[in-house]
């Protein structure tokens, strides 16, 4: 059953569904995760527009989720790997 939270982004609140306590707890943290990143960029650039400093938030989170994909990729061909040469291993044990 989806329940009803409201998270605030850059001082607006949003009201959004969360299928599941685990959704909800993703919604929330990503939501601080925001407003931390904007902190930074405030920090950084005390002149620019919000929209600006939200644009960096983005592409910064972006970046992250590629090369989070990226290296995750890099362990499954690795997982792979191992599991056929351990398979191969196995093989020649057992046909000794």
């Amino acid at each position: 059953m989806d329940q009803s939270i409201t998270i605030n982004i850059a001082g607006t609140d949003y009201p959004l569904k969360a299928s599941s306590p685990e959704a909800e707890k993703l919604y929330r943290l990503a939501a601080e995760d925001i407003k931390r990143l904007l902190g930074k960029y405030d920090e950084r650039f005390p002149g620019k527009p919000l929209v600006d400093k939200l644009a960096f938030v983005a592409l910064q989170e972006a970046v992250g989720k590629y090369t989070s994909q990226s290296k995750l990729t890099g362990l499954a061909d690795e997982l792979q790997t191992l599991t056929g040469e351990t398979a191969a291993y196995l093989d020649g044990i057992n046909k000794k």
